[in-house]
Parts: C-alpha cells; sequence; structure tokens
C-alpha cells in the first residue's frame, strides 16, 4: 500500500526507513500513472516487509523531480539506504515489478 504521510524533507523520509523506498513519481494528470495506481497497491501490500511505496506528485514537488532526473512519467524509483539504486520508466504489470524488485531487494 502507497502511504501518504507529511514529512519534512524527502531525505529524512528516505533515511528513516528500514526497508528500501520504491517511490513513484506520478502526476495527477497522467493517464499511465493513474493505470499503476492499483498496481502499486498491491505490489505495497505484497512486499510490505520488503519495501516501502510512497508517492510523489511532481507537480507538487518539482525540485524532488529534477534532483533524480524524471522525465517521463510514470517514473519509479527504487531507493536503498537513502541512494537511487534502480529507475524504472513507464507502466508495468504487478508481476514484472516485484519480479525486478526480488532482484534487487
Amino acid at each position: 500500500m502507497a502511504l501518504k504521510k507529511q514529512f519534512s524533507s524527502f531525505e529524512e523520509m528516505l533515511s528513516a526507513s528500514t526497508v528500501p523506498v520504491l517511490v513513484d513519481f506520478y502526476a495527477t494528470w497522467c493517464g499511465p500513472c493513474q493505470m499503476m495506481s492499483p498496481i502499486l497497491e498491491q505490489v505495497g501490500t505484497q512486499m510490505r516487509s520488503r519495501v516501502q511505496v510512497v508517492k510523489i506528485d511532481t507537480d507538487k514537488y518539482p525540485g524532488i523531480a529534477s534532483k533524480y532526473g524524471i522525465q517521463s512519467l510514470p517514473t519509479l524509483v527504487l531507493f536503498k539506504k537513502s541512494q537511487p539504486i534502480e529507475k524504472f520508466e513507464g507502466a508495468m504489470q504487478a508481476s514484472q515489478l516485484m519480479q525486478r524488485l526480488n532482484l534487487l531487494i
């Protein structure tokens, strides 16, 4: 399940996590982003103990998106120990995403 949390900084949220963080960079107007929402819910539920799923609206946080070179939506970035280790661009199926995540975490 994707968490809707308030945090004082993105870096603080990353460093506070005890598991890798999968960040979904999205926009409300993005059709493929909307298609990814239930997929990310499923991945977050099934991999709850191994990964935390967080959504970042690029329209609300353009600085964060820019810092990590987000140029297309949706883009998922996997962070381990506060560092980006993998970037996934475009929509994908839950099984495909979980298979890729299992290789990285």
